[in-house]
């Protein structure tokens, strides 16, 4: 098993909650909390580091789709369930429901992301999949490029998560599609 390098700590954690498993990540970004929620809210910095392309407002009971931007599956819908600017946001991501939120701090701002989910084995993946994204919103709002490819922090991080997530939080891969650079099966 590949180790993760030092300097790519697993900062995801598998909670239970209300009888829900839940991801979360907190981050602390040197960056104003309102400059924080544009980068979480608008198509423009969204398109550098989330997933999918999101089309809809964000209006509590506002529909929302996603669509992935390599067309490696179909698109699917959401909702919007809490917007409160510029310091929670929490939508219906398929079958997860995502909450972002943002605390001011003295020099920045603390963004906090849980993942409910649908699925405990889905942990792993999603948490790695979580890391490489808001790694990349680190890096959009530095205003520098990921010094990643597409998948690669993935990949890199993903073991950790199984090891630490065990068994029933990793027992379902990525979807068909997903499977990051240098794990695709070639044949």
């Amino acid at each position: 098993m590949r180790l993760m390098s030092s300097d790519v700590p697993a900062d995801g954690r598998l909670e239970q909650a209300d009888g829900q498993w839940q991801v979360r990540f907190t981050r602390a970004f040197a960056h104003p909390r309102d400059r924080v929620w544009r980068a979480v809210t608008e198509a423009r910095h969204l398109d550098a580091w989330f997933p999918q392309r999101i089309t809809g407002g964000w209006a509590p009971g506002a529909a929302l789709v996603f669509a992935d931007r390599q067309g490696r599956g179909p698109e699917f819908t959401g909702e919007v369930l809490r917007c409160e600017p510029p310091a929670l946001l929490e939508f219906r991501w398929g079958t997860d429901v995502l909450r972002f939120e943002l605390a001011e701090t003295g020099d920045g701002c603390t963004l906090t992301l849980l993942d409910i989910l649908t699925e405990r084995g889905t942990a792993a993946r999603t948490a790695a999949g979580w890391h490489e994204c808001l790694d990349r919103l680190g890096c959009e709002l530095d205003g520098q490029p990921a010094p990643f490819a597409a998948g690669e922090r993935w990949a890199e991080v993903h073991p950790g998560y199984v090891e630490a997530f065990g068994p029933e939080g990793s027992a379902i891969g990525p979807p068909p599609g997903y499977e990051p650079a240098g794990r695709r099966k070639h044949g």
